[in-house]
């Protein structure tokens, strides 16, 4: 997800954190615990990120390939990371070192709250279509989520709205929400949020600032309701791309049955539970080639169209009463792939990420993220040798078409 979204729900549960303590006897405490409770949150939601500056390591576009999302991005490694935050924040913060000292509350909130926050962090980053392997080194797979869009306006809500409402000042109560409103318009006049999302986005962020209102200066209603909306969201999410993959499989089977599907990546549009992009594997045993295609989906054609879906994130024809349309599609042979791994070592590396991997000429790039002639930020170009020694360092991520392999 971006940092904007780690960041908004990140500060939202360190403040239901916060509220759910009991108070401290101390008012100035309070207030500290207060920060604390909220920046420790906000730390941890976004400190797994920390990894890019490793994407060095490796040339690129490997280095950000294999290592953002990497190390920081599991289960395992999440616990010297918190351990790290702690110790910074009661060093650089005399504080909130005094307020540990002498409340057991605080230093409990503490642990929930970047607990909380990092465990946010990976929950989130999994919800989408790039992946996570959260249980390396036991498990070196990717897990996708395949559900949410990367930057999503709905955490965006919920994380800010209630939020914004707590301040002191009516005027940035205000103004915070307007401010929000005023980019989702944006956004949706650029067509980017179609008016339907944005009407219920609208809808979210009003029924919260009432929540909050009635809450008062301790209440955590409009926290509670913001963080089952996110929840909930996310299951409409999933239902919806489940179905999404459903109807794609029953498509390509009618079109060759003869090819097993072996994978559907699916990128949804923001705060849209309706619209899809896909890029799908299948493979060929007998002809010896694999496939992929590259679509667009509506799951609720009676209720959005695919050629209603934003424009501005829509790809290729979008004919009226057509619920899929395939905009781009490649077959390759499976013993150039194969080929290609065990002859080019920066090949096989870059296998380590490429869920979609589309073989061009003189380059490979991963099909998930566009199918641009100049490529996409995951394009590797491929000679004998790749131009330089064999790279040290690669992590054993497992490969996302070992089936093809």
């Amino acid at each position: 997800m971006d940092n904007l979204s780690h960041s908004l729900v990140g500060l939202a549960v360190g403040e239901l954190v916060h509220r759910t303590l009991p108070a401290e006897a101390d008012p100035a405490r309070q207030r500290t615990r207060r920060r604390l409770m909220l920046v420790s949150c906000w730390a941890a939601s976004n400190f797994p990120d920390l990894d890019l500056v490793l994407t060095g390591l490796l040339p690129q576009p490997l280095g950000y390939l294999l290592h953002h999302r990497g190390h920081t991005h599991t289960l395992l490694y999440e616990v010297p990371q918190a351990l790290l935050l702690i110790a910074l924040l009661w060093m650089l913060w005399p504080g909130a070192r005094t307020l540990l000292r002498a409340s057991k509350p605080a230093r409990a909130g503490l642990l929930a709250a970047v607990g909380a926050g990092f465990l946010l962090h990976l929950g989130m980053d999994a919800l989408n279509s790039y992946g996570v392997h959260p249980f390396y080194p036991f498990d070196a797979r990717w897990f996708y989520g395949d559900a949410v869009f990367i930057l999503e306006p709905v955490f965006w809500v919920a994380g800010a709205v209630p939020l914004a409402m707590t301040l002191g000042s009516r005027v940035w109560r205000g103004l915070l929400p307007g401010a929000l409103a005023a980019v989702l318009g944006y956004f949706t006049m650029r067509g980017y949020l179609h008016w339907g999302s944005l009407t219920a986005l609208l809808a979210f962020g009003a029924v919260l600032a009432m929540l909050q209102q009635r809450a008062g200066k301790s209440g955590k209603l409009a926290l509670c309701a913001a963080l089952l909306g996110g929840v909930g969201f996310v299951a409409i999410q999933g239902a919806a791309m489940q179905r999404g993959k459903t109807i794609v499989a029953d498509h390509l089977r009618q079109l060759d049955p003869a090819s097993t599907l072996l994978d559907t990546a699916m990128t949804a549009f923001p705060a849209n539970p309706a619209c899809w992009i896909f890029v799908s594997a299948e493979r060929d045993a007998v002809a010896g080639t694999y496939r992929l295609r590259r679509g667009m989906v509506s799951v609720a054609p009676n209720v959005l169209a695919l050629d209603a879906c934003p424009a501005a994130l829509a790809e290729g024809t979008r004919a009226p009463n057509v619920q899929l349309v395939i905009n781009w599609s490649q077959e390759a042979s499976l013993a150039r792939l194969r080929t290609l791994q065990t002859s080019n070592c920066r090949f096989d590396a870059w296998l380590r990420f490429a869920r979609m991997p589309a073989l061009g000429p003189d380059n490979a790039s991963d099909a998930r993220f566009s199918n641009t002639p100049a490529g996409n930020f995951t394009t590797l170009p491929i000679d004998d040798a790749n131009g330089q020694p064999c790279p040290a360092g690669v992590p054993a991520w497992g490969y996302p078409r070992a089936d093809l392999l």
